[in-house]
């Protein structure tokens, strides 16, 4: 990002946390920038414009202020377009959701635009709004990224290529599959 006029963008917030009394840090993900950390100043305030704007999953236009310095830009307005509540019906839609946005947090860099793997979550929530995660999901998701990273080996699990190249998976995985297995 560049300048400190304010640019606009779709992005999906993927993470959200506490800075002080009245704000927070929240993290997006957007085809256009990648991932992009903003202050969304007074966002924990009950009458603030951002009240009820700023949940995990929410597909949205935001506006943000670039940063003079460094990467935490900020977060200057908000309109949902997907609230995606879907995903909040079970803990296994929420827990595959959570697994997809850290195994794409853990192999792309802060900034670097990421059009393909941001529609590629993009897909991976929209499907988990209204189904159930099987291992089949899990595995087409790992499939794709490990494919679009151009680690993926043909015949190779595609989970131990994106673990081989970038280090550790994240934990929700385990978890994921467990559960699965035991409701199928």
């Amino acid at each position: 990002m560049t300048g400190p006029k304010p640019t606009k963008t779709m992005a999906t917030l993927i993470r959200r946390l506490p800075l002080t009394e009245s704000s927070f840090i929240v993290h997006w993900c957007s085809d256009e920038f990648g991932l992009v950390k903003c202050v969304a100043k007074g966002a924990r305030r009950p009458k603030s414009p951002f009240a009820g704007k700023l949940d995990l999953f929410y597909r949205c236009e935001i506006e943000l202020v670039p940063a003079r310095q460094g990467d935490l830009h900020i977060l200057k307005d908000v309109a949902v377009s997907n609230s995606r509540l879907g995903i909040r019906k079970t803990y296994r839609q929420t827990l595959a959701a959570s697994y997809f946005v850290r195994l794409l947090e853990s192999v792309v860099e802060i900034e670097s635009p990421i059009a393909d793997l941001a529609d590629l979550l993009e897909r991976a929530l929209n499907f988990l709004e209204s189904n159930q995660p099987d291992a089949k999901a899990v595995r087409h998701f790992e499939t794709q990224l490990a494919q679009m990273l151009g680690v993926a080996e043909e015949g190779g699990d595609p989970i131990d290529a994106i673990r081989d190249t970038f280090g550790k998976v994240p934990k929700q995985r385990d978890e994921l599959l467990q559960l699965i297995e035991r409701s199928a």
